[in-house]
């Protein structure tokens, strides 16, 4: 399993959390998602290698922005 971390800008409040969520975790390979709006935290858990740019588009898709930390 491989943990990656990120930070995403302009969310600020639940459902904001529920569509960055839902964008990332259909992505394929990933296991889990952990979002924070309070944070501005994106963790994605994935039994494999998921790019980077795949989450950050899917980030996108939902209107907001991603920068990896970690």
């Amino acid at each position: 399993m491989s943990t990656t971390t990120y930070t995403v800008t302009g969310m600020s409040c639940g459902h904001c959390e529920a569509s960055v969520r839902a964008e990332v975790g259909g992505l394929d390979g990933v296991a889990d998602v952990e979002v924070s709006a309070e944070t501005g935290t994106l963790t994605v858990t994935s039994d494999g290698s998921v790019d980077d740019a795949q989450v950050r588009t899917a980030v996108a898709e939902a209107g907001y922005t991603a920068v990896r930390v970690r």
